[in-house]
């Protein structure tokens, strides 16, 4: 089972964002480690996972998975845009021994909920016994899970074990504070107050950067998110994979700014700008 601080961690790639850049998988994997992280989610929302092809995301897990120090958790996002791909790289994440699955309702279609229930339990069952653990983003998906399909889907799926909740404000992250499930906050706004009401952790993509700011607001369950904010908001001025990348190799990290089409990288002048606030912060 997932807990504690997790970094939603970026993807190295090479070739203008077209290819994984497969150097950069251990020094960034040793780097959230040492930063005190007790482990990633692959190929989320931060790592664009849905921008690449399905060998990609299968190799890109492979590489994290052997990458992964002992006691540090590796859980891979397997949410596509079909039940078909979706349930293969469950499956694939299981045969690799990953420690989870995790899994965003499919985005642009709208599904009712037996459709949705459908999804989520064939992803749940192709990657039995890992824990499951739907990710939850209405922003990104389009639309909230109802908290209807989860109640179905914990009777079909015994290792159904959580959420990721990427929901903000409070008012729309809270209800998925369901009793029995492990929910992890995405917003560093809400960790303290999420961790508060029972949150079983974070999934950050911040702490792919500051991974140490990150572990110690959960492990030492600060009750201010200023500073989390500041840093989230530094970041978020400028298009957040490309400045992610950017500051991880400032810090040293073998970590080109590459990023795949659609998302583009920094222009010189954010580049400059984005420096500038790395060496104040």
């Amino acid at each position: 089972m997932l807990r504690g601080a997790l970094a939603a961690a970026v993807t190295p790639l090479t070739d203008g964002g077209y290819a994984l850049d497969e150097d950069g998988f251990d020094p960034l994997v040793a780097f959230l480690a040492a930063g005190g992280l007790d482990g990633l989610l692959a190929l989320g929302t931060t790592g664009e996972g849905i921008l690449l092809r399905p060998a990609e995301r299968r190799r890109a897990a492979e590489l994290f998975v052997a990458a992964r120090p002992d006691g540090f958790a590796v859980a891979v996002h397997c949410g596509a845009q079909t039940t078909r791909e979706t349930a293969e790289l469950a499956a694939h994440a299981t045969d690799l021994v990953a420690d989870a699955v995790a899994v965003i309702g499919p985005p642009y279609f709208e599904l009712d909920h037996r459709a949705l229930l459908d999804h989520f339990a064939t992803a749940a069952q192709a990657c039995e016994p890992l824990p499951f653990y739907v990710y939850e983003f209405a922003a990104r998906s389009g639309y909230a899970v109802p908290l209807e399909v989860l109640a179905q889907l914990r009777e079909l799926a015994p290792n159904l074990a959580g959420l990721k909740v990427s929901d903000r404000p409070w008012e729309s992250f809270a209800p998925y504070l369901l009793e029995g499930l492990d929910v992890f906050v995405g917003p560093e706004a809400l960790i303290p107050q999420g961790l508060a009401a029972g949150a079983a952790g974070a999934v950050s993509g911040l702490a792919t950067v500051f991974p140490g700011a990150v572990a110690r607001a959960v492990h030492e369950r600060v009750t201010d998110a200023t500073e989390l904010a500041r840093l989230r908001e530094g970041l978020q001025r400028f298009p957040f994979h490309a400045a992610a990348k950017h500051a991880l190799g400032r810090q040293g990290l073998p970590i080109r700014e590459d990023v795949r089409p659609p998302l583009r990288r920094l222009t010189a002048a954010e580049r400059q700008e984005l420096d500038q606030w790395l060496e104040s912060s």
